[in-house]
């Protein structure tokens, strides 16, 4: 059964160049979502679904910590929140995140990636 590999891809990020090189590497040509551009970014319910796959319950599982603060979000803040948050200011979503059917991998490191082909 063929499914589609999409990556979550920040070309101005040096972690996804690489995790996009490794994919490539080894045979997969993934479809690329630049979700940082407007055209093409992510809604609350995508982000979302994103969590579910990762089998996370919350956004912070893929939650760029050191760009957090700058938009408001600390300890205290809801998951919902930062959901919101992540849809409107998506330079704090961490990456690169690889998606295929049901599954989801935040490829920190780029390796784990590689989990889901």
């Amino acid at each position: 059964m063929d499914m589609t590999y999409i990556l979550l891809h920040h070309s101005g990020c040096s972690t996804s160049r690489k995790g996009l090189a490794l994919l490539e590497e080894n045979g997969v040509e993934p479809e690329i979502r630049k979700y940082m551009n407007a055209s093409e970014a992510l809604s609350v319910d995508e982000l979302k679904d994103i969590a579910k796959k990762m089998g996370a319950s919350s956004p912070r599982a893929f939650l760029r910590d050191k760009n957090a603060a700058d938009v408001g979000i600390d300890d205290a803040t809801s998951d919902e929140a930062i959901f919101v948050a992540m849809a409107a200011n998506p330079k704090i979503i961490q990456r690169p995140i690889g998606i295929v059917g049901k599954k989801a991998v935040l490829g920190r490191p780029i390796e784990d990636l590689l989990k889901l082909v």
